[in-house]
């Protein structure tokens, strides 16, 4: 065997040498937080329980609220319902179970100390497995582990082959089946041969073939398509045994009988049958074409993918009676859609997933005798994909073949190679096998090889005997494969077809009947040996076959042989060849020449030319078929064998020459053609390594191939890269090098050479290096080299688990190739899968140390020497590698510089393997690699870190791969070197990179490499040990020398922090650095990034901020890190991040923020699945807007700590404020709880109060979003990815493809950007809010029930951990102050974000500590809450109150255990408990009056547990307390009754507000409380939009306040009480104090809350005025700031007059642009009528409903209200508005009336009310007319319609603090026809001179008021009123008065008719003249009509009779008043 094939077979067979480090998958790069692993750790979480998911689905809840609706409308009369019932309910109701020794007086020590235990246990032990993975593509630090080298296969199909019948049956009929690409021309697989004959008709043959091998009984086949393309056919020729005549005669009788006509044709068939016997006992060695079809392949793939039908049968017909090719496939298959589809391209040709389908084919077409060609059938094929096809004029031959096509599986059974060597799984020898065929790729193939094949196929053409003389016509050509030129050297190498025997020694082609020319179109198969010599040939020999039975003719005579040499100078002779054909036997020894040579005395046919086109095709991973490969290899073989003269081609190169020879041929690979590069990659990279590490000996000198073959080499691999861009992986490493380098390369050192060179080692044989190793049945293939001893200096198993001491290189040699048991075994393609049993490490060890222990290192020189004529140079490729990249130059250096990254995986693999090898994985690290090969690293690193800082900004893409390549060298080197080497290394280059930073205007580039480079640096495995985190911050001499781990056992987890300065552990101090230096280095850059002044880093903060998170998040998931202790310690190398985040925190987004925004419906920026809860008005805004005592909704105070500067901050995303607290968070869980005390005390308060900041908002951060956010979140994401936010979101915030696109835009942004900012300005994006981490779900929309379960479960927990690490550390926070001087202010801090949590949603296990920790708090500092901030016990109890009412038992008990506690101390301390007693009742009033969802029975259910405290309280039992407890309780059980019935009333906004107005004055004495109410019934004004009446509301807050103040203290400036205030309202005055001797402001919790000061008046006043300008109301706006001018006078304050006046000035200007276009309110009457009103019956109301409101709206409105609650038909609204009689209504109907009414007023109030303001305000009285007759009808005649006036009056003056008021009194004015006469003439009157004096003038409108005037048509116009009231002096001198009054009313009626024409005339254009002439005619007409009526005086008028005053009197009474009162 050659050494070139021993050298294949060795790269094919040998074991692998994989390093693998033990630890590896503990690295950041694969820290399951970031992979799927996630929701592995997340199982058996405990399900947290949130009352906001207990809480009832508002659905059931409104069903509940419907029932209690129609239960009862009326309220009590009492505006408190009754004591007595209220005391009832109470007593009867439950308690919740009573907290076991609450009230025992343990030391507070004690307490402290239960609570802690109970805090700390069970807790979640990893934080960031409750953490949602970041949303990086993939996270830079991990390296893919490449993809095994295995075979290649493209897409597999897998084709059975069922059955084929004939009409006619008769003869055996052989099969084959082959694809082929119509495109490229080219036939794409062998064939595969089949027949599917019955015994029977195999029989005919029996003589001539021997018993049938199974491997050729295969009727399956799995084809490998590696380029699928839409013109791919799999064509099926059939060919039947040789017979008389020609194809068509004998297909004749296949297309003339039919099998049903079988009994009428009997005798015929007879007769054909006997005629095939004959021939197949003659001539059944040959065949003759017969018949083929072609079917189309992805049309059966596409239309089987979209059949709906189940099964896929297509039935394919191809003749004229079953419809054309085309029309068929249309019905046949899916109609035209499928086939229009499929014309497009190669878009749909996807193989792997169609669904199987059995087809028939019909239709065959016979073999043209002249048209055999491949030629031919690619015409014939495309002809077929055309409509007309010239096929569809033959005539078919109609038979049925039925055949299965389906994807093939993953690992078919029985599967034979193209070897025809079994498959695994192969379970039993006797089935009928599945063969493999091979596929002939129709473009190249960038795979190598990885199994040994070498086939040969060889094609024979055409043949041309027209010009030889005698009889040749049925030509055959036999073929065979000889070895020498006997006749019995033919070999048996040739692959059997069907039904015969595995191999034969020949094979013979189709004949051609009478064809002297014949073409062929066999496939001849054979296998070729591995070792070939020149006398190796195809030999062809042609016979004329004599198809009658002559006598004396023999059945075939030879007519011409011809050959070809299988060795051409030392290569594989291949390709299109046309050779001459001798008509003799050739001559001795003629196969080592070609027949092209004239030998002497031969005879050729045609005089020597070519006339046998033949094309030989070898697909052999043995022969390169590359002229610089083959010279390469030969000379490189040459070499080691050591045979000199070495032939290559025709040269003959002699030993002196092989130096230049053997350069030159490096140099020459380069021009090898790239596939067959790739192909024998693995071959060539070994050798070219082997002449870097042993030169070779050339006549006696040692030549240095080191420089050539590294250039050869960088050569190669760039070659790879540039070619090959598609298979390169997120670093730009080329998979195929990469899977080199990690599977197949091993040091070259290491090999011992055959002993047995030459041909004469069997095939496969050879002494082959670790042959012995691993070739049992079983397959060893992991070989696992364990050493002893870690790389770090303190043993890094830190797990403490006893493993093998430091087994960090663990290796493992998978062997493949041969399986020697029973069959070869392809290595890992889909057909084997690449297993490796495993083995105990020892058992390895000990087959290692066995088997052999690499021999080379033992033998002696002399014996290598001998073997291999050379001397035994121990160069070590990582050191020689090292050596050529340094000193390499040019574009040598350039290229490798491109691909680094490959040179240093081999410089890194090599470094390994020899120290494996070489045993010296024992040694201490610094002595393990000589000085020079150090420094040589060194150097390199210099240069390229140089190359990185010079060229980052020209070549982008190259520096960031390169950057990231010389980062793993470095994480690899950590494995293996010295470590402080190992950090020199990074701190050259740290060095270079920071100087050049200080010269750059826009950093962000570099900074973001250096980012990159740092987190695969820190990515180690023993990233932790590398940091020494054990060791005291001493500062040591060097960067952290290293010492051998044998001297360093004693630095374990064991050493006791001593106390140094404790503040050197919390900073980026000098001994931190030092001595954690890579944790030193990611804290200093995280610093850097996130410092404000950072001019243009700001795009870096989120990947900055990932590397942190990345780094903890891996720890946390650690094994080795598990122990808590432990955990410690590695949190002890992060402690200064506490202080890095402090310093941000004017810089994190603000959480806080999006809670005050929710639920406010018209705040824009809400997010959007907030507002579907906008029904209800938020709790927080509630308060915001009714001021009341609420958790300070503004950042705390310190959060507003801006440095002088004043300079603005960009705050960071959301997401990135996220992940730095979530870290944040890491360690204040994991540090040591002592340390972090000692630290706390050393803080200023003003430090101590910004980490309460950063608590306050983590709890905001954290907050539980609550399950239907979740399912909200998860429709909206649907919702939105469709919008073109979120797109922009996409784009800007990542999920941008690969790094380097980010890289490349934020490039783009950072020149233009002023900012700097990088990518464009991510981070202060508003939308993203929370959406951080569920951005995932763009790309699969809804998600399951259980995964939206799941996530609620997960952020459950998260927000429980995180809210409890806060706890923590708030008790910390305590313990710490608890001794200092300073502790006011912080535990004011403390309490602060204790209430913040509080108001939050929280889960009950964190409320149940959180209360604990409270009780604890309060009693330790009574003074903080009784003594300081009145605002905190406010905030306490409103806290308290709230979890009181959780549906949530345990929260309860909790709650109410902590009010009673807090009630009892307040008493103690000074023997009252009226602050708390206040604090509580206020708050219960405004929570009562905002939350929506509030639970009046478990409230219930904690008043009686605290009473059962008081009752239980032996201590307190004697004194007062009981009692005021329970007297509390019955008040706060009281409001609690009267919210039952605004809950009742929630959806009728009136009668609800009039139960907080009633509430409000039910608390008439207890100012506090009804300023609470106030504030509540502004809220619910201002969610209805009623701005008029909020601002009313607030008023009357301020007068009260303004009451209080005046009583309190005697300022000029304040206002003296409500009186002040009452030219805003009249209704104001209903505040005045209750007189002194009820409530005295200075009692203690009287009057304490926030309003009750200057400033809460000012805020109530201004709330005030910025509601009355937005209900429009500018004047009131004035009244309000002429009480607030003289505070502000007073005070001085210069910025808030200029405001206000600013205000004023906007207040007018706006009423004189607004004139006569302004617009307050509509007001209807409203009754009801019906005892199903309850108390509301026969009660009347003005309603003030917005402006324009139609009479319909509103009667719609009450209709549908009370419709719903009384049912359809139980209400009606009564149309008219006559008095209603109830006599006459249905008593169980309730009747509602609406009319509408306007404001009235007195002549004498008119003189007051001029503008539009004042007519629409402080409306008292009110008027509607009622139209009647007297004998009923509503309407009549002129002279019998009278009219009815009603005046109301109500009770408070409109705008109040409600929207409807209570008439209080009525009067009724009654008008007689001639007065409503008299009014109609007055209001027409009016109308005529308002248009007619109208500016600017209104045409249209005067017009329209002219035509009705003195129109001829108009009804019941002026001139009827006249002509009936006018025509005579009336009898009754009553009327004569109105009868002047009329009179005198036409008179002013005329002249203004006559102004309004005039008026007209003026303004008219000529076309309107006819119009205005008929219009003065119609005048004309009119007033001679009413002269005589308007002149006839009444002379009794003017005579004075009687006294004026007489007639006066009857004048009045006869106005027939009627009023009631």
């Amino acid at each position: 065997m050659g050494p070139h094939v021993r050298d294949c077979v060795r790269t094919y067979t040998e074991d692998w040498a994989i390093v693998n480090r033990k630890y590896h998958k503990l690295s950041t790069g694969f820290n399951p937080n970031t992979l799927d692993k996630q929701k592995e750790r997340q199982k058996g979480l405990p399900k947290q329980i949130f009352e906001s998911d207990e809480m009832p689905d508002t659905n059931s809840y409104q069903d509940d609220q419907d029932d209690l609706k129609r239960r009862s409308v009326s309220i009590d009369d009492t505006p408190r319902g009754s004591w007595a019932c209220s005391i009832f309910d109470l007593k009867n109701s439950l308690p919740d179970a009573v907290l076991p020794n609450l009230l025992d007086r343990s030391p507070i020590e004690e307490i402290d100390q239960l609570n802690e235990e109970q805090r700390k246990g069970n807790r979640h032990r990893e934080l960031f497995a409750l953490y949602p993975a970041p949303d990086e593509d993939e996270p830079i630090e991990r390296h893919s582990i490449p993809e095994v080298p295995r075979e290649h296969f493209g897409q597999r199909l897998l084709v059975k082959c069922l059955s084929l019948k004939f009409e006619i049956e008769i003869e055996p009929i052989f099969a084959s089946l082959a694809l082929y690409d119509v495109r490229e021309k080219k036939k794409i697989s062998e064939n595969f041969f089949f027949d599917l004959n019955s015994e029977q008709t195999k029989g005919m043959l029996r003589p001539h073939v021997p018993p049938a091998a199974i491997s050729t009984l295969a009727r399956s086949a799995i084809f490998s398509i590696t380029y699928p393309c839409q013109d791919v056919f799999l064509v099926i020729k059939l060919e039947k045994v040789l017979q008389q005549g020609d194809i068509g005669e004998c297909a004749e009788p296949y297309m003339i009988f039919k099998e049903s006509e079988t009994a009428k044709n009997k005798e015929k068939l007879e007769k054909l049958k006997s005629q095939a016997e004959q021939f197949c006992h003659r001539l059944g060695k040959y065949r003759m074409p017969f018949a083929w079809t072609a079917i189309h392949l992805m049309n059966i793939v596409n239309s089987a993918g979209s059949l709906e039908r189940d099964s896929t049968d297509l039935e394919i017909g191809t003749g004229e009676r079953k419809g054309s090719w085309s029309e068929r496939r249309n019905s046949g298959l899916v109609g035209r859609r499928s086939l229009e589809r499929m014309s497009t391209g190669d878009e749909s040709c996807n193989l792997s997933s169609f669904r199987p389908a059995t087809l028939t084919v019909t239709n065959f077409f016979k073999q043209e005798g002249d048209r055999l060609s491949d030629e031919d059938l690619y015409k014939f094929l495309a002809d077929m994909r055309r409509p007309s096809s010239v096929l569809r004029r033959l005539r078919p031959i109609t038979a049925q073949l039925k055949i299965d096509i389906s994807p093939a599986p993953e690992n078919p059974h029985y599967c034979l190679t193209p070897e025809l060597l079994q498959v695994k799984p192969y379970p039993d020898t006797r089935v009928r096998p599945t063969r493999d065929i091979l596929e002939f790729p129709s473009r190249d193939v960038y795979v190598p090889y990885t199994t040994y094949r070498n086939l040969l196929y060889v094609y024979p053409q055409s043949l041309n005997f027209a010009n030889r003389q005698g009889s040749a016509r049925n030509i055959t050509v036999k073929v065979q494969f000889m070895a020498g030129e006997d006749q019995n050297n033919a070999m048996q190498a040739i692959f059997g077809k069907s039904s015969c025997a595995e191999f034969t020694r020949e094979s013979y082609t189709a004949v051609i009947y009478h064809n002297r020319s014949p073409d062929f179109h066999e496939e001849i198969k054979i296998k070729l040996p591995a070792y070939l010599t020149d006398h190796h040939h195809l030999l062809f020999t042609f016979y004329h076959v004599s198809c009658q039975q002559k006598q004396n003719t023999p059945l075939e005579t030879p007519v011409g042989y011809t050959w070809i040499p299988m060795l051409q100078n030392g290569r594989l002779k291949t390709g299109q060849l046309c050779l001459p054909v001798s008509l003799e036997k050739p001559p001795q020894s003629y196969s080592v020449l070609s027949p092209e040579v004239p030998l002497p005395g031969m005879k050729w046919v045609d005089n020597h030319k070519g006339v046998f086109n033949v094309e030989v095709v070898a697909v052999s991973s043995i022969h390169t078929q590359d002229s610089s490969l083959d010279k390469f290899f030969a000379l490189v073989h040459a070499l080691e064998e050591h045979s000199f003269p070495v032939r290559i081609g025709d040269l003959r190169i002699l030993e002196i020459d092989l130096e230049n020879e053997l350069k030159s041929s490096i140099a020459s690979l380069s021009s090898a053609q790239l596939e067959l590069v790739v192909r024998f990659l693995h071959q060539l990279l070994d050798k070219l390594a082997l002449l870097v590490v042993r030169p070779p000996v050339i006549a006696g000198q040692i030549v240095n191939m080191g420089q050539p073959s590294f250039e050869a080499m960088t050569s190669i691999v760039n070659r790879l890269h540039k070619n090959l861009e598609t298979s390169q992986d997120q670093h730009g490493r080329n998979n195929l090098l990469a899977s080199y380098i990690y599977y197949v390369f091993r040091l070259p050192s290491t090999e011992s050479t055959p002993t047995s060179p030459g041909p004469g080692g069997c095939m496969l044989g050879g002494s082959m290096h670790y042959a012995t190793m691993a070739r049992s049945a079983a397959r060893l293939a992991s070989l696992s080299l364990s050493r002893s001893r870690s790389l770090s200096n303190s043993n890094p198993d830190i797990s403490g688990t006893p493993a093998s001491p430091d087994d960090e290189v663990r290796t493992i040699i998978g062997s493949k190739g041969l399986d020697r048991s029973n069959s070869w075994v392809n290595a890992g393609g889909p057909t084997v899968p690449w297993r490796s049993p495993p083995r105990s490490s020892s058992e390895v060890m000990q087959a290692m140390d066995r088997s052999n222990r690499m021999s080379s290192h033992t033998e002696s020189t002399s014996f290598l020497q001998t073997l291999t004529g050379r001397l035994p140079t121990k160069k070590l490729l990582h050191e020689e590698l090292a050596l050529q990249w340094v000193v390499s130059s040019g574009s040598v250096r350039e290229t490798a510089i491109h691909q680094a990254w490959f040179f240093f995986e081999l410089m890194v693999k090599s470094m390994v393997h020899h120290l494996y090898f070489s045993d010296k994985l024992d040694i201490l690290r610094k002595a393990r690699f000589p000085e020079r090969f150090m420094d040589d690293i060194a150097a390199l690193v210099s240069m390229i870190t140089g190359d990185i800082v010079t060229r980052f900004q020209k070549d982008v893409e190259l520096i960031e791969r390169l950057n990231i390549s010389l980062a793993f060298f470095l994480n690899d080197l950590f494995s293996v070197m010295d470590r402080g080497f190992v950090f020199s290394l990074i701190k050259t280059y740290w060095k270079q990179v920071s100087s050049k930073l200080y010269a750059l205007q826009t950093p962000s580039m570099l900074v973001s490499l250096r980012l990159d480079f740092l987190r695969i640096v820190c990515s180690h495995e023993h990233y932790v040990t590398l940091n020494l985190p054990c060791s005291l911050l001493t500062p040591p001499s060097s960067p952290s020398p290293s010492v051998s781990s044998a001297t360093s056992q004693s630095s374990g987890f064991s050493t006791i922090v001593q106390d140094q300065k404790i503040a050197n552990m919390f900073e980026l101090s000098v001994p931190f650095r030092q001595q954690h230096y890579p944790a030193g280095l990611v804290l200093t850059e995280l610093t850097l990034i996130l410092d404000p002044e950072a001019e243009g880093l700001f795009g870096l903060h989120k990947k900055v901020i990932s590397v942190v998170h990345n780094l903890l998040s891996s720890h946390d998931s650690d094994p080795r890190y598990a122990d808590p202790d432990v955990k410690a310690r590695v949190a002890m190398l992060y402690l200064p991040l506490i202080g890095i985040i402090m310093e941000t925190v004017p810089q994190l987004y603000d959480f806080t923020e999006s809670q005050n925004l929710r639920g406010r419906p018209n705040v824009a920026s809400t997010d959007d699945y907030e507002t579907e809860s906008s029904s209800m008005i938020n709790q927080t805004v509630a308060m915001a807007i009714a001021g009341a005592s609420v958790p300070q909704l503004s950042r705390p105070s310190s959060f507003l700590l801006t440095p002088g500067s004043g300079r603005q901050y960009t705050t960071f995303s959301a997401e990135s404020s996220r992940s730095l607290l979530i870290c944040l968070l890491w360690v204040l869980k994991n540090a040591d709880d002592a340390i972090l005390q000692k630290w706390f005390a050393d803080l200023s308060v003003l430090q101590l109060n910004r980490l309460l900041d950063l608590m306050y908002l983590c709890v905001s951060c954290y907050e539980y979003k609550g399950k239907k956010a979740f399912e909200r979140m998860n429709s909206l994401t649907f919702k939105k990815s469709k919008d073109m936010k979120a797109k922009l979101e996409e784009a800007i915030l990542g999920s941008i493809g690969a790094r380097q696109e980010m890289v490349r835009r934020s490039r783009g942004q950072l020149e233009r950007s002023p900012s700097g900012s990088a990518f464009g300005s991510q981070e202060n994006l508003r939308w993203r809010k929370d959406m951080t981490h569920w951005r995932q779900n763009s790309e699969k929309l809804d998600k399951s029930r259980a995964e939206l379960e799941h996530e609620a479960l997960i952020d459950g927990n998260l927000a429980t951990e995180a809210n409890l690490i806060i706890l923590d550390t708030l008790e910390i926070v305590v313990q710490t102050v608890s001794v200092t001087e300073s502790k006011e202010s912080v535990l004011g801090g403390v309490l602060k974000v204790l209430l913040h949590t509080m108001a939050c949603n929280q889960s009950a296990l964190y409320l149940q500590h959180c209360f604990a920790t409270q009780r604890a708090l309060v009693s330790k500092f009574p003074e903080l809450l009784f003594e300081e901030e009145t605002e905190q016990c406010a905030d306490l109890c409103l806290r308290l109150l709230r979890h009181c009412s959780s549906s949530i038992g345990t929260i309860r008990a909790h709650a109410s255990a902590s009010l009673y506690l807090l009630m009892r101390q307040n008493f103690e301390i000074g023997n009252n408990f009226a602050r708390v007693k206040m604090q509580v009742t206020m708050s219960l009033s405004s929570l009562v009056g905002t939350s929506q969802n509030f639970n009046e029975e478990f409230l219930r259910r904690s008043l009686k547990t605290i009473l059962t405290y008081a009752e239980e309280d032996l201590e307190l039992r004697e004194t007062t307390f009981p009692d005021q407890v329970q007297d509390l309780v019955f008040n706060l059980h009281m409001i609690l009754s009267d919210t039952v019935k605004m809950k009742e009333h929630q959806e009728d906004p009136e009668m609800l507000i009039d139960l907080m107005y009633r509430i409000a004055k039910g608390y008439q004495t207890s100012p506090d409380l009804r300023l609470t109410w106030l504030q509540n019934m502004a809220g619910k004004h201002s969610e209805k939009s009623n701005r008029a009446e909020a601002a009313q509301c607030l008023v009357h807050s301020a007068a009260l306040v303004a009451e209080y103040l005046s009583m309190l203290e005697d300022r000029k400036y304040l206002p003296v009480g409500c009186v002040t205030f009452q030219n805003i309202s009249f209704n104001v005055l209903e505040e005045s104090a209750v007189s002194d001797d009820v409530l005295s402001p200075d009692e203690e919790g009287i009057c304490s809350g926030k309003y009750f000061t200057e400033a809460g008046l000012v805020g109530l006043m201004e709330q005030a005025a910025d509601l009355f300008s937005m209900a429009g109301m500018y004047e009131a706006v004035n009244e309000v700031y002429k009480v607030l001018i003289p505070i502000h006078e007073a005070n001085r304050d210069a910025k808030k007059l200029a405001a206000i006046h600013g205000r004023l000035q906007d207040a007018f200007s706006k009423i004189v642009h607004q004139d006569g276009k302004r617009m307050f309110g509509t007001y209807f009457r409203v009754g009801f009528y019906g005892s199903r009103f309850g108390d509301l019956d026969e009660q009347e109301f003005v309603y003030k409903e917005p402006a324009i409101t139609k009479l319909a709206e509103i009667s719609h409105r009450l209709e549908a209200f009370y419709g719903e609650r009384f049912g359809e038909d139980g209400v009606e609204v009564i149309k008219d508005s006559n008095p209603v009689d109830k006599c006459k209504l249905d008593p169980n109907r309730a009747y509602i009336q609406i009319t509408y009414v306007e404001p009235y007023f007195d002549a004498y109030e008119m003189k007051d009310r001029i503008t539009y303001f004042d007519k629409n305000y402080n409306l008292r009285r009110f008027m509607y007319c009622t139209p009647f007759t007297l004998d009923g009808r509503a309407h009549g005649d002129l002279h019998e319609q009278f009219k009815r006036k009603t005046i109301l009056t109500v009770s408070h003056a409109f705008p109040y603090i409600k929207t409807r008021i209570n008439v209080i009194h009525k009067e009724e004015v009654i008008l007689t026809p001639i007065e409503v006469a008299i009014e109609d003439m007055q209001k027409k009157t009016q109308e005529l001179a308002f248009a007619t004096h109208q500016d600017p003038a209104d045409p249209k409108m005067l017009q329209m008021v002219l035509q009705g005037s003195v129109g001829t048509t108009v009804n019941q116009g002026p001139l009827e009123v006249a002509q009936v009231f006018l025509s005579e002096i009336p009898n009754d001198p009553k009327l004569f008065r109105h009868h002047n009054k009329l009179r005198l009313c036409f008179k002013d009626f005329t002249k203004k008719c006559e102004d309004a024409l005039r008026k007209n005339k003026s303004l008219i254009g000529p076309d309107q003249k006819e119009y205005q002439r008929e219009l003065e005619r119609n005048y004309h007409r009119l007033k001679e009509a009413l002269q005589p009526l308007i002149n006839r005086k009444i002379p009794q008028l003017y005579k004075p009779v009687l006294p004026i005053s007489c007639h006066r009197d009857s004048f009045s009474r006869l106005s027939l008043r009627k009023i009631d009162i």
